[in-house]
């Protein structure tokens, strides 16, 4: 709802996913073709899905056509916590694996949310992450010792105000965007085949394996 009303409607579009993504490293074709959100995806961006063709004789009516795109930049905006993230990393595994051509081709982005509004008097500042916040609030107490900091917490995005949401996410001048990017085809595949896949022994010893490096865990 937020999202609606503070995009600017001359070059934004908003999809609204209100169910939950399915797993596209898991499911069959059909099963991912049943799941409304994939199909919704699928419908607003224009361009099929599957892989591009390498010769018309080659089609099968599964395949993805970048030219037919509708929109130049497709950013996904989730929750700035540890469900946004979930979510995202389902629509990425989807991207991935049915329509890879739009991040190679530089398609798609990450909205960055913040996680924080930490204000004090008529001072305010939307952090991004624990690190920004502690470091804000630390300035905010050095510049005025008698005033409280207050702290909020977003849960989600619509706890901003549309006003805020435009401010801090969705605004070109002022946002902040991650662009999906594939650096290493074969690590790539490696690496979702391995969290998102069927195969439970291989999860569990790349979480084994890296749990020493978490610093920042959101349960």
């Amino acid at each position: 709802g937020s999202a609606k009303q503070a995009r600017d409607r001359r070059f934004q579009a908003i999809l609204p996913l209100r169910g939950k993504v399915i797993n596209a490293e898991k499911a069959r074709i059909d099963k991912l073709l049943g799941n409304n959100e994939i199909q919704s995806i699928i419908t607003a961006l224009g361009a099929g899905f599957g892989d591009e063709p390498d010769s018309p004789e080659e089609t099968t009516g599964t395949e993805l056509d970048v030219e037919k795109l509708r929109y130049h930049k497709i950013i996904l905006m989730t929750d700035a916590d540890v469900d946004g993230s979930h979510i995202r990393t389902l629509l990425l595994t989807f991207l991935y694996r049915k329509m890879q051509p739009l991040i190679t081709g530089g398609h798609i982005y990450i909205a960055q949310p913040p996680l924080y509004k930490i204000s004090q008097s008529k001072k305010e500042h939307y952090a991004y992450d624990d690190n920004e916040r502690d470091i804000t609030v630390e300035r905010f107490k050095r510049e005025n010792k008698t005033q409280k900091v207050h702290i909020q917490r977003y849960k989600g995005l619509g706890e901003m105000n549309p006003d805020q949401l435009w401010i801090t996410t969705m605004d070109p001048e002022r946002r902040s965007l991650l662009q999906v990017t594939i650096e290493e085809g074969f690590r790539a595949n490696e690496t979702f085949s391995e969290l998102m896949g069927t195969d439970v022994g291989s999860r569990r010893r790349f979480i084994e394996k890296n749990a020493k490096f978490v610093t920042n865990l959101d349960v």
